[in-house]
């Protein structure tokens, strides 16, 4: 029945959709024994029936001509959406995905809403968002407001917020990215400036797998397979699924037996690939966002240093690549401790509470307040260090988390490895508490072992419990150890000071040579300089020639300090 429930939250997305409402003054994502993600699919069934969902999502593999997907990026085209023999447009597609939603909240709540805030990307044109709203009326719901999806992002994690931030939101779904550079003050949210692409996504990171697949199927099978739905549709459904693994693993397996037949052979596929090379892939489409950051930044009158907070939205932005390289850019880690899929929905719920006058509380989340990694040999302010800190779990991750890295042993010949757990925010250990310590001794001695590498698991639960673990891949020798209260900030180990042996990629030993341990750096402020001026340029100028001084003189530990202080600059310049 209908009845004059609170407005609901729905975010429409495109690779996902949700729906929240308020429960007790605070949000909540519902679910329908499932994660309370729905796959934005809708199907025609063999019996004639529109199926939305997952059942339309495994339906695609087979049949993609009756399945529409990522229906999001057609959204306010004049575009004939075919669903086998039926022709539909992109709003009644939509349509058909908010019907679905208002089915499990009527499920959920006892009474179907008639009310709803729907989100839509900050960069959506006029003509996109009047095809979302025509999608709510086609679904039956009076759609009370548009929203932007970095105002419901600023929503949760700003809700009951007393102070003054400024944000910036980056946010990467499936289908479209957008940045807002957005001011908060006491639950008002206003956006200063917004920049973004509608035709980039976590969607464009599965084609670029996908194309990697499709060269390894012709190099295999001399053939090209690209004309055959059907296989492309499965190629694109393992390639998310590979996609996902590798933002907690540093590698993975993509099989498929029975692809089909090129010429009288059946296809089989089997590949490992590596979170290296999928980010070697997909590094110029971050590259491109980046480009819209700055946009965002300027067009904004903003710097990185007068951002105060940087949040994560869309699930795209699990990819570690992400994170790491909008770290780099703006100078802090982002903040992701909301679930980046759920994020959207509770702010939409957020805002539909407003808008019927409601009380609304902040989102409860529960996370690390720590980071929790191991050490090895590497670059350390543009240094080769043997205390270089290798995060495994980030502060500020949703909890229960499990992470796993690849590292490599020191030497060929090495026979043993010390794998330390440390938990502090420094990117020397020295500096973090080292809270565990066990030996893997009894190393496979060959070369093959030692490129293959150690893999490396972290797993933090809810109660605080760290379970970590290291195994060499070749031979499956494996040594494990157990943190009762990880999170309780005191250590149970000496630090001491002897060696890991372990580098966290493939660099060569230490170099002996001061000068090419700070050549990285020197590069770095080389380019800082470009765009430094005033005071900066002639600081940056005053550290470069007393390093190159201390260089010359072979004054090991001089250089050391000296390229912290240039390092510490470059912080502030990049």
């Amino acid at each position: 029945m209908h009845g004059d429930h609170p407005p609901i939250g729905i975010d429409l997305g495109t690779t996902n959709s949700s729906v929240a409402v308020l429960i007790d003054g605070r949000a909540e994502v519902l679910r329908d024994d499932d994660d309370g993600l729905v796959p934005s699919c809708v199907g025609l069934a063999s019996d004639g029936n529109i199926i939305v969902g997952r059942e339309a999502r495994n339906q695609a593999v087979l049949f993609p001509d009756r399945t529409a997907v990522s229906i999001k990026r057609r959204m306010g085209t004049a575009d004939q959406v075919p669903l086998g023999g039926l022709r539909c447009s992109p709003e009644e597609v939509s349509a058909f995905i908010l019907q679905h939603l208002l089915d499990r909240a009527e499920k959920a709540l006892g009474i179907r809403p008639s009310r709803a805030v729907i989100t839509v990307p900050a960069y959506f044109t006029d003509a996109q968002r009047k095809a979302t709203r025509k999608a709510g009326e086609l679904a039956g719901l009076k759609v009370e407001r548009i929203l932007n999806e970095p105002t419901a992002a600023s929503l949760v994690y700003e809700a009951g917020a007393k102070g003054k931030s400024r944000i910036l939101v980056y946010d990467l779904g499936g289908g479209t990215f957008d940045v807002s550079v957005v001011e908060s003050e006491k639950g008002v949210v206003e956006v200063l400036a917004t920049a973004g692409n509608n035709w980039l996504g976590g969607d464009d990171f599965d084609t670029l797998i996908v194309e990697r697949l499709n060269r390894h199927l012709e190099s295999k099978y001399g053939g090209s397979l690209r004309s055959d739905l059907v296989i492309q549709s499965r190629l694109a459904n393992a390639a998310e699924a590979a996609k996902r693994r590798l933002s907690n693993a540093p590698y993975t397996a993509i099989d498929e037996d029975n692809l089909g037949i090129a010429g009288s052979k059946p296809v089989n596929l089997s590949y490992e690939l590596s979170r290296s090379d999928f980010e070697a892939d997909i590094q110029p489409l971050v590259d491109s966002s980046l480009r819209q950051v700055d946009k965002a930044l300027g067009d904004a009158g903003a710097k990185a240093r007068s951002i105060d907070r940087v949040l994560l939205v869309g699930g795209s932005t699990r990819v570690p690549l992400v994170a790491r390289m909008l770290k780099k850019r703006m100078g802090r880690a982002p903040d992701g401790s909301v679930d980046p899929d759920r994020c959207v929905a509770l702010g939409a719920a957020l805002q539909a509470g407003l808008v019927a006058g409601e009380e609304v509380q902040a989102v409860l989340v529960d996370i690390t307040p720590y980071t929790f990694g191991t050490r090895a040999h590497g670059e350390l302010d543009g240094l080769i260090s043997p205390y270089k800190f290798v995060p495994l779990i980030p502060r500020n991750s949703k909890l229960p988390v499990t992470k796993s890295e690849l590292l490599y042993a020191l030497h060929p010949t090495q026979e043993r490895v010390e794998v330390d757990v440390y938990q502090g925010e420094r990117p020397d250990v020295r500096n973090n508490t080292k809270i565990a310590s066990v030996l893997l001794d009894g190393l496979n001695r060959n070369s093959h072992a030692y490129a293959d590498g150690l893999l490396f698991t972290f797993k933090l639960d809810l109660d605080g419990i760290l379970e970590f673990s290291a195994h060499e891949r070749v031979t499956g020798r494996k040594v494990s150890g157990r943190v009762e209260d990880a999170m309780a900030a005191r250590s149970s180990v000496e630090s001491g000071d002897s060696l890991t042996m372990l580098r966290d990629t493939h660099v060569p030993s230490p170099p002996d040579s001061a000068a090419d341990t700070v050549g990285p750096l020197l590069d770095r402020a080389e380019r800082a300089l470009e765009k430094a001026s005033g005071h900066d340029a002639g600081e940056l100028h005053r550290l470069m020639g007393k390093v190159r001084t201390a260089v010359k003189r072979g004054r090991r530990s001089r250089v050391e300090e000296l390229a912290g202080e240039l390092a510490e600059l470059l912080f502030f310049l990049e």
